[in-house]
């Protein structure tokens, strides 16, 4: 497996991913991997890892600019904050990986898709909201909520969405408007899998309460909704 650092640019902010890829295989989809509030880490480049394991190129994004990450939950308010209170800035950072991704030499333009975790949930929701050219989006224990829904006729990609019951970050009510926002925008293709006894961060294994007191790794709730994400790429992106 070839991985390595990949710089890209939105505007005047310099932008660092990190690339997992199987070498030798010819042309592939690509799927992007948006990371949590704190940042590109370990986290979203080992599930890029994991995805390029699966035949896929895959672009771990960088949202922050030059890998910034971090390190409590007052700068990760500032971080996300900034860039949720301005859809279009974070819409742009989106594109921007997107267009790194489907210019790499080794990935099949017509079959792209994202993923993310947390704070990256709510972007691949966004990006499939403006109508990005995406087979598919999935987001794990994302915010839901957005300033500019979907306009109808709009989303392309089809959109998984993976929920705890217990995620304080989407609760029933935003779930419930999310589900209306899908409805009137006529999406063909989307589902909202909901798993009990699950709070935010359930798909990653460092997220045992001390930082946020309700993320908390959840490993069934982790596994069955990876694989109902693979379930979908089998089915759009082959």
């Amino acid at each position: 497996m070839q991985a390595r650092d990949v710089d890209y640019r939105c505007g005047e902010v310099n932008l660092r991913g990190y690339l997992a890829l199987d070498e030798g295989i010819g042309k592939r989809p690509g799927v992007l991997v948006f990371h949590e509030g704190l940042g590109l880490g370990e986290f979203a480049m080992e599930r890029a890892r994991r995805l390029a394991g699966l035949g896929y190129v895959a672009l771990a994004a960088d949202m922050f600019g030059d890998r910034r990450q971090a390190s409590n939950l007052q700068e990760v308010a500032t971080l996300v904050g900034g860039l949720r209170a301005e859809p279009e800035k974070l819409r742009a950072r989106g594109r921007a990986a997107l267009a790194a991704l489907a210019a790499l030499p080794e990935v099949d333009v017509a079959r792209l898709a994202a993923i993310g975790f947390c704070f990256g949930g709510s972007v691949v929701l966004e990006l499939a909201r403006e109508g990005a050219d995406l087979k598919a989006v999935v987001s794990f224990h994302g915010v839901l909520a957005t300033k500019m829904p979907a306009q109808p006729g709009q989303m392309k990609a089809s959109v998984l969405v993976c929920t705890g019951v217990d995620d304080p970050l989407a609760p029933p009510e935003q779930l419930a408007d999310f589900e209306n926002e899908m409805r009137a925008g006529g999406v063909k293709d989307w589902q909202v899998i909901v798993y009990g006894n699950a709070l935010h961060g359930f798909t990653n294994p460092a997220a045992d309460g001390s930082m946020m007191r309700t993320a908390l790794y959840n490993e069934q709730a982790d596994r069955r909704s990876w694989a109902s994400m693979k379930s979908l790429f089998d089915e759009v992106l082959t």
